[in-house]
C-alpha cells in the first residue's frame, strides 16, 4: 500500500512538473528574444548606451501595438564593456543560450568584426547601425549607417570646396584601429586623385581613450600655419573626443582658422563638452537632431518622453543622433522584415529585408538596398552650435546608395556588390 501511494505521488509530481515545464515552453514561445549588445561601460559607453536606449524604446512602442506576429518582443542586454573579445563572448551568449531572433549592436569597427565569425558560424542576425569604413559585405550583417561614401567623401569634397573653406592641407586624425585606419587610406587615396601632395597630410593616431592632446593639438597648429589652407578630419571615437575638443577650445584653434570635421562626434559625445569655443566646427552624418520635419518632431519627442520615463542621467537634457536613429529605422525595418516573412527564420528574415523603406526621422523615405545589405542614406555636414546642436550648412538633394567597395582601393573594382550567400 505504501508503495503504491509512493508511486502514485511521484507519478503525479512528475506530471506536474512536466506540465509545468510545458507552460514555461509555451509562455517562452509567446515572445521573440532581441539582443542588444552595446558598450554600457567602458571607453564607449559614452556613444553606445543611447542606441541601447533607442532599442528598448522601439521595441516598446511595437509592443504597445500588438508586438511582432502576435507575439512580444522580448529584449536580453548584455554589456560588452567596451571590450572587443567579450562581444564575441556576449554575442555568442546570445545567439546559442539567449536564443534571440535577431541582435542590434556595435559601434566600433574592432567590435563588429570580433562578432562577424560568431555570426557566421551559427547563422544569427546583426543590424550594425554605425557609420563605418566599408571594405566589408556579409550575409548575416545589415549596416544602418553609412559607408564612406556617404559620410568621408562628401564631408572631404565640401572642405574642399569654396563653400567649406577651399582647404589645401589635410590632417587625418583618429583612434588607433581598423575604422580610422582604413577610411583615411581611403581619403589619401581620395586626395591624391584630386591633386593634394603626400606632403600637405598629416596622419596621426591615439589609443582607445587617450586623453591628452596638447602635444597634437601643438602638431596641428604648425602644420596649419605653414601656408595653405588646412583642415583637421576626426575619427576620434569614444570619451577621447571630450578632451580632444577641450583642448582645441583651450588652445584657440577656430573653426575659421582650421575647421575640424568629425565623423563620430555627435550631439551625444557634445553633451559634456563646452561647446563656445567650438562654434563652427563640423560634423557629417545622415542625421542631426535640428532637422525639421514631422518624423523627426515625433522620434525626438518620443526620446525625450522615454528618457524621463525610465530616469535616464539629465533626461531633461536628452539628445538625440545619427546612430540611434539608424538603430531606430533597423529595429522596424526587421519588424516589417519578419511580418513580410511570416517567419523570424533569419534566411528568410534577410531575403525580406530586400528593399524594405521607412519614413526616417532624417525627412526621407529610406531603402535597404535590394542587393547590398546598406541603407541608401541623404548625407548632411553640421556646424556645431554654442548650444551643442548642429545647423545643416550642407546637404545632398536625397540618399545616396552606399559603395561598400570602396572606388579608391585598389581591385574593388573586381568585386560583387552583394554578399555571398552561406
Amino acid at each position: 500500500m505504501l508503495r503504491r501511494n509512493f508511486v502514485k505521488t511521484v507519478s503525479a509530481v512528475a506530471v506536474t512538473a512536466a506540465l509545468g515545464l510545458a507552460s514555461f515552453n509555451a509562455l517562452a514561445a509567446e515572445t521573440i528574444k532581441v539582443g542588444i549588445l552595446h558598450s554600457l561601460s567602458g571607453t564607449m559607453a559614452i556613444s553606445e548606451t543611447a542606441l541601447k536606449e533607442t532599442v528598448l524604446m522601439a521595441i516598446a512602442e511595437i509592443n504597445s501595438k500588438g508586438g511582432v506576429l502576435g507575439k512580444q518582443l522580448e529584449p536580453v542586454v548584455v554589456d560588452p564593456a567596451s571590450n572587443w573579445p567579450l562581444f564575441a563572448e556576449k554575442a555568442r551568449q546570445l545567439l546559442s543560450q539567449d536564443k534571440v531572433a535577431v541582435t542590434f549592436g556595435c559601434w566600433t569597427s574592432v567590435s563588429r568584426k570580433s562578432v562577424l565569425p560568431v555570426y557566421k558560424e551559427l547563422n544569427g542576425l546583426l543590424f550594425y547601425p554605425v557609420q563605418y569604413e566599408g571594405e566589408e559585405l556579409e550575409y548575416n550583417v545589415f549596416y544602418t549607417g553609412a559607408a564612406p561614401n556617404q559620410q568621408a567623401i562628401p564631408a572631404v569634397e565640401y572642405l574642399m570646396s569654396k563653400d567649406g573653406g577651399s582647404a589645401k592641407r589635410f590632417v587625418l586624425l583618429g583612434t588607433d584601429y581598423v575604422y580610422p585606419r582604413t577610411t583615411n587610406k581611403i581619403l589619401r587615396a581620395f586626395l591624391k586623385s584630386k591633386g593634394v601632395a603626400d606632403a600637405d597630410i598629416m596622419e596621426e593616431y591615439t589609443p582607445f581613450g587617450h586623453s591628452d592632446y596638447q602635444t597634437i593639438i601643438a602638431k596641428i597648429k604648425k602644420f596649419s600655419s605653414e601656408g595653405k589652407r588646412t583642415a583637421v578630419i576626426s575619427t576620434i571615437n569614444g570619451d577621447s573626443n571630450v578632451p580632444f575638443y577641450k583642448e582645441l577650445g583651450n588652445a584657440g584653434i577656430k573653426a575659421t582658422d582650421v575647421p575640424v570635421v568629425a565623423f563620430s562626434v555627435g550631439e551625444e559625445e557634445l553633451r559634456g563638452v563646452d561647446t563656445k569655443p567650438l562654434v563652427g566646427h563640423l560634423a557629417a552624418w545622415n542625421y542631426f537632431m535640428t532637422l525639421k520635419n514631422p518624423a523627426n518632431d515625433g522620434f525626438t519627442r518620443a526620446y525625450r518622453a522615454w528618457a524621463v520615463k525610465e530616469k535616464l542621467p539629465n533626461a531633461d537634457k536628452a539628445v538625440t543622433n545619427d546612430p540611434m536613429e539608424a538603430t531606430y529605422i533597423g529595429v522596424y525595418m526587421w519588424k516589417q522584415a519578419v511580418e513580410k516573412a511570416k517567419s523570424t527564420d533569419v534566411d528568410k528574415v534577410i531575403a525580406a529585408m530586400a528593399g524594405q523603406t521607412f519614413k526616417a526621422p532624417d525627412g526621407f523615405t529610406v531603402k535597404m538596398d535590394e542587393k547590398n545589405h546598406h541603407l541608401h542614406k541623404p548625407v548632411f555636414i553640421g556646424e556645431i552650435r554654442a548650444d551643442g546642436q548642429f545647423d545643416v550648412v550642407w546637404k545632398t538633394p536625397g540618399p545616396i546608395k552606399a559603395a561598400p567597395w570602396s572606388p579608391y582601393i585598389p581591385g574593388n573594382d573586381k568585386k560583387k556588390g552583394e554578399p555571398e550567400g552561406k
